[in-house]
């Protein structure tokens, strides 16, 4: 805010938050921070940090950022490579059963506000190439994908 007027420039920034989540209870116990980051393509589900052998890792599930059609789904996962996102992260996992394709991301917390945002921000950028890379590959496979 500058003279108490909200700055339009920011308006594309999401702000994420990342509270600390109990391993046991799966209880969100504490915030650990806010980072605001570009995420207009709705490409973060969720986001948590979890302390594992005495460090904070911080998960974030990436998604689609819009619904994929049923033949998709497959074919988003198979043509997808999340040694893509492998710069910024120390492990990728799909997670199969939601309704779009997801992957969970997992990498170390930093009390740095900005190589907080930098790590989320260069993930996302990651991601989203990946992703558009994966819908120009499939854009003529539905009909290896169709169960029709």
């Amino acid at each position: 805010m500058k003279d108490g007027r909200l700055n339009m420039e920011n308006i594309d920034e999401t702000f994420i938050v990342i509270m600390l989540k109990d391993k046991e209870t799966g209880f969100l116990e504490k915030e650990l921070g806010s980072y605001a980051v570009d995420d207009k393509d709705g490409l973060i589900y969720n986001t948590y940090a979890v302390e594992e052998d005495g460090k904070l890792n911080v998960y974030v599930r990436l998604t689609c950022g819009r619904d994929v059609e049923d033949w998709e789904y497959d074919a988003v996962f198979d043509y997808y490579d999340p040694q893509t996102v492998m710069e910024v992260a120390d492990s990728v996992e799909e997670e199969d059963g939601e309704y779009n394709p997801m992957w969970i991301v997992k990498f170390p917390f930093d009390e740095d506000t900005d190589v907080m945002e930098e790590k989320m921000e260069r993930l996302l950028a990651l991601h989203k190439k990946e992703l558009d890379s994966v819908y120009e590959t499939i854009a003529d496979k539905k009909d290896e994908y169709s169960e029709d």
